[in-house]
Formats: structure tokens, sequence, C-alpha cells
């Protein structure tokens, strides 16, 4: 067998995905890369319990046992890095979400929601709780652009289903396809980050 292969198969799991884009939660890969570990640490317990019975040193007796024993504590140990690589750069990815498409789960595109595990669930919200709160406080809007827009309002174009009659900071609109409006872009970025609305083409170097 093989030690420290699930992990690794784990963490290739993830990388094999588009840069900043989640793929389904692995459970099964997850949970027999938690599986090894236990059968690691069970294996490691059983050396060195044989060693003890055989009367030997544990700390300085270096016979087969003793390293079989460090061959699966150092599976063991890389293994929980890949678990923990997997879990943090997921939970980046979640975070990135609350700042780039909205602080609200339920407004997240649903082919997005239905990757995110329970607990991914639960952090999204209590991420975007601690941003507004801590917004709040400082009366400043900081999931929106750094730089100051030369104009407060864009034009974009509807390309995806939006429902009518959308109440914006300052008008109701109707969002009905392939329409085009003047929006602030405090009001526009979320829909353009959920791909419901798009710049023109002459915005971004082509004809209309």
């Amino acid at each position: 067998m093989m030690y420290g292969r699930k992990g690794y198969q784990l963490v290739k799991d993830f990388a094999s995905g588009e840069k900043g884009l989640l793929k389904p939660f692995n459970s099964k890969l997850f949970d027999e890369t938690i599986e090894e570990c236990e059968q690691n640490h069970g294996l490691i317990q059983s050396l060195i319990t044989k060693m003890q019975q055989e009367g030997l040193d544990v700390q300085n007796n270096r016979n087969a046992d003793h390293y079989g024993a460090l061959v699966h504590h150092l599976s063991l140990t890389r293994n929980k890095r890949c678990l923990m690589a997997y879990v943090h750069n997921r939970a980046e990815i979640v975070r990135d979400l609350a700042w780039r498409v909205g602080l609200v789960l339920l407004e997240l595109p649903p082919d997005i929601q239905e990757k995110l595990t329970a607990l991914e669930k639960d952090y999204f919200k209590n991420h975007s709780k601690a941003i507004k709160s801590y917004m709040g406080k400082l009366g400043i809007e900081l999931n929106v652009d750094m730089v100051p827009p030369k104009d407060p309002y864009i034009k974009i174009r509807v390309v995806g289903d939006i429902d009518q009659g959308i109440m914006m900071s300052d008008k109701t609109t109707n969002f009905t396809r392939h329409s085009m409006h003047f929006l602030k872009r405090t009001d526009a970025e979320p829909y353009i980050a959920r791909n419901q609305l798009t710049y023109p083409p002459c915005l971004i170097g082509g004809k209309i």
C-alpha cells in the first residue's frame, strides 16, 4: 500500500480546477484521506506497543519496527497537511466570493451554492456578517472599487435572467434580456459579478 497517496490525490483534485473557482467538495476522497490517517495512527500505536512489550527503548531503538512507525508518522503528517491545505484553499475562495459577488448567500449563483458544503455556507455567512459589521462601524463600503471611478454611472447590458422591478439605490429598473441601462456602479457590480449584467462591447474595445 502506498501511504500518503490519498492526501496527494485530494490536493491534486483541487489544483485541477480553474483558479479562483470552486469544484464540488470531494467528500469521498476527503473521507478516504481521514480513514488513511486513522490507519496510520493505529499502526503507529501497534508498533510502539510491540517494542514496549519486547522491553525495547522506544526513543532510542532503531530496529524495523522503529522505522515502520516513522514511515506511518510521516504519512499521517503528510495527509493531515493535505487535508488542511484542501480546506484552507477552499475557504480562501469562499471569502473571495463575499468580496467579489456579494455578501448574501442566497444571491450567489445556484451553481456556486451547490458546490458549498453546509460548513462552508456557515463560514460564508459568518465572514459576510463580520464584513458588514466592520463596514457599518467605519461607514465605508469596502467591497467596491478602491479607485474612485470618473463617473458613478456605467452603461450595462442585461445578459442573464433577473427579476423584474429591481429597486436600485435611486430608482426602480426593469431588466429585460438584452436591454441596456445606465446604473450606478455600486448597484450594477453585484449583477456583473454574477454574470447577469455585462459591459456593452463598445466599452471593452468592440462594437455593438
